[in-house]
């Protein structure tokens, strides 16, 4: 094992610098090192704990910590801070608690005193540094001297000695954020080193499965096959996860009597509140009869439904991103081009039917919604103290309640810049932080983007121009349309690496050609004749003059895609048809048949029997 990066940092500065700013994963248990009989022992600490003993190993004669509610106190040793109250002249004012509390300006006196003695090697730690200001970018007088006599502490650099060696007085200021601070506090000082505590990194969840699995229900009945595998499951499935969150992850295993062998369902349970996971409850001959089920509801895009089921088969298989390390990104990425109305959103509601049984397991973001500057924290939620940050973003509050999802971003192309940054660490990392510090997982998701980019393109004078029409062959349509999406990241947005995180799942949908269209019209009868029938207990039939004459109008507006074979349903035959029961009062059990369409003035009307 070793120790974390910044702990060799500090080894390296701590005779050169005479202030720190330690920020990042403060909160968290940290394994410290301690030598025994039988070699080396690593212990969980907590940052304070931690902090202690590391000062105390390297020969400091008084370890004393700080915040702006409790003064200076040691909860681990009496004695150090007998020696702080000595040689700050604070004897009196050490409390029967073995503090002493004092404000601001005095406690940034004192620290003043500290770095300026000479009779023991002092180490003052400041935890809670984020809390001492209300905003760093605005600071109060009493703020600024604060910080400003904490800055003068900092360029007097005086050595002790003890024994054979000097040592140097110093102070250090724990807090989430180094910009949580008064940036002119530390920027451009040479005697303070900032030092960053990273979240446990594939090698150090190595380390604590090393340690720790052994511990887990049913470790001791794995053979050591299984449990490398168990291993590597637990540091794929956990990355992002604090110290904390491992031992919790074991103890919640202990509690649940979770075995070892289904470790990802015990990460799952820690993650999303789940015991089972819906992606392993999906029938596999649902699966091997999903394209007649997808057929069933988008027609005329056989191509897309290839390409879909190829990633709906792997993400069920469990092989997204097997090419990859890291286990935690999304089960699919999918982004869904071509023309308007041909069936981009209904195949992911299609999607989220077919693998969660439910279209209401697609969460829908209209894009359009998110073209502002501030977007992504509509999306996300807004940062503590600003206005709507208790209520969180809409996108991370969606995932939450329902993390097994297709998560469907709608024209993609019209969302502000700045949210692509987001995209790209849910599409890298499979979570996202949200405004209230809560981690969101969108490993268990389908993240599918929509976009009409390629459809239209711009001419020498700005003017737009059709760039793809129905007289196209796919292959060409499609070559065009990935084309100018390509060059819309690479040239417009500038945004090449958001092409890299989808890779080659590029899905073009087709046109509406006739052959479709007709499908379409086909289905869109039926699903009237059904419908009036279950409600209304009446017969529809159609003649076949009625229904050329649909067609007819169909075929005349295919560049709007199925939408508009929609719209001439709805005009040519729901309108009419309701004001044709309506008006002659049709009974239940009654058969209704449609022999011709006609229009007269812009009035749509049915010749019935």
């Amino acid at each position: 094992m070793r120790v974390e990066k910044w702990h060799q940092e500090m080894d390296r500065f701590l005779d050169i610098k005479t202030a720190f700013l330690l920020e990042g994963d403060i909160y968290d248990l940290h394994s410290y090192p301690t030598e025994t009989e039988e070699g080396i022992r690593w212990d969980m600490l907590s940052l304070e704990n931690y902090l202690y003993r590391y000062f105390v190993e390297k020969g400091y004669g008084s370890v004393v910590f700080y915040n702006h509610v409790d003064g200076f106190y040691n909860s681990y040793s009496e004695d150090d801070m007998k020696r702080f109250a000595d040689v700050t002249g604070q004897n009196k004012n050490l409390g029967n608690d073995k503090r002493i509390n004092l404000n601001f300006g005095q406690a940034a006196d004192v620290i003043r005193d500290v770095m300026d003695n000479k009779e023991t090697p002092v180490a003052v730690i400041m935890m809670l540094a984020s809390r001492y200001v209300i905003s760093a970018d605005n600071v109060s007088e009493n703020e600024r001297d604060f910080y400003t006599k904490l800055m003068m502490a900092s360029l007097k650099k005086t050595q002790v000695k003890k024994g054979e060696r000097f040592m140097t007085n110093i102070f250090l200021l724990v807090c989430e954020k180094a910009n949580d601070i008064p940036v002119w506090f530390y920027l451009d000082n040479p005697f303070i080193k900032t030092m960053t505590i990273q979240k446990p990194d594939k090698e150090a969840r190595a380390q604590f499965a090393d340690t720790q699995l052994q511990h887990f229900p049913g470790a001791d009945m794995l053979s050591d096959d299984d449990m490398k595998a168990c291993k590597d499951d637990f540091v794929a499935h956990t990355d992002g996860f604090q110290n904390v969150e491992l031992n919790a992850l074991k103890i919640l295993c202990r509690n649940e009597n979770l075995d070892i062998k289904n470790i990802t369902d015990a990460i799952n349970l820690y993650k999303y509140g789940i015991k089972d996971n819906p992606w392993n409850d999906i029938p596999q001959e649902k699966i091997a009869n999903a394209e007649e089920f997808i057929k069933a509801r988008i027609k005329g895009q056989d191509h897309a439904v290839t390409q879909v089921l190829d990633i709906i088969k792997r993400a069920v298989s469990d092989m997204s991103g097997i090419q990859h390390s890291g286990k935690t990104k999304p089960k699919g990425i999918l982004f869904f081009a071509g023309p308007t109305g041909t069936g981009k959103t209904e195949m992911a509601k299609t999607m989220a039917n077919l693998l969660f049984g439910d279209d209401d397991a697609c969460i829908r973001f209209d894009m359009s919604e998110y073209q502002q500057g501030h977007s992504d924290q509509k999306l996300l939620g807004a940062p503590p103290g600003y206005v709507g940050y208790e209520s969180g973003g809409q996108l991370t509050k969606a995932v939450k309640e329902k993390p097994f999802s297709i998560i469907l971003f709608d024209e993609i192309e019209k969302a502000h810049p700045s949210i692509f940054d987001k995209f790209l660490q849910i599409l890298e990392d499979g979570r996202m932080t949200d405004g209230k510090g809560e981690t969101v997982y969108f490993s268990e998701s389908v993240i599918i983007f929509t976009s009409n980019l390629g459809i239209y393109d711009t001419d020498e004078y700005g003017q737009r121009k059709l760039n793809v029409s129905l007289d196209m062959s796919y292959e060409d349509m499609s070559r065009r349309i990935i084309d100018s999406i390509s060059n819309y990241f690479k040239m417009q947005l500038g945004r090449p690496e958001i092409l890299n995180r989808i890779g080659e799942n590029f899905v073009v949908f087709d046109f509406i050609r006739e052959d479709s269209a007709l499908q379409i019209l086909n289905k869109h009868i039926k699903t009237i004749s059904n419908n009036i029938k279950d409600t209304k207990d009446i017969t529809l039939e159609f003649s076949d003059e009625a229904v050329s004459y649909l067609k007819e109008k169909s075929f005349g507006n295919l560049e709007n895609g199925g939408r508009g074979i929609g719209n001439v349903i709805e005009k040519y035959l729901i309108n009419p048809l309701a004001r044709y029961l309506f008006d002659n009062q049709i009974k239940a059990g009654s058969v209704v048949r449609i022999n011709s369409i006609i229009e007269e003035n812009k009035v749509v009307s049915l010749v019935c029997e």
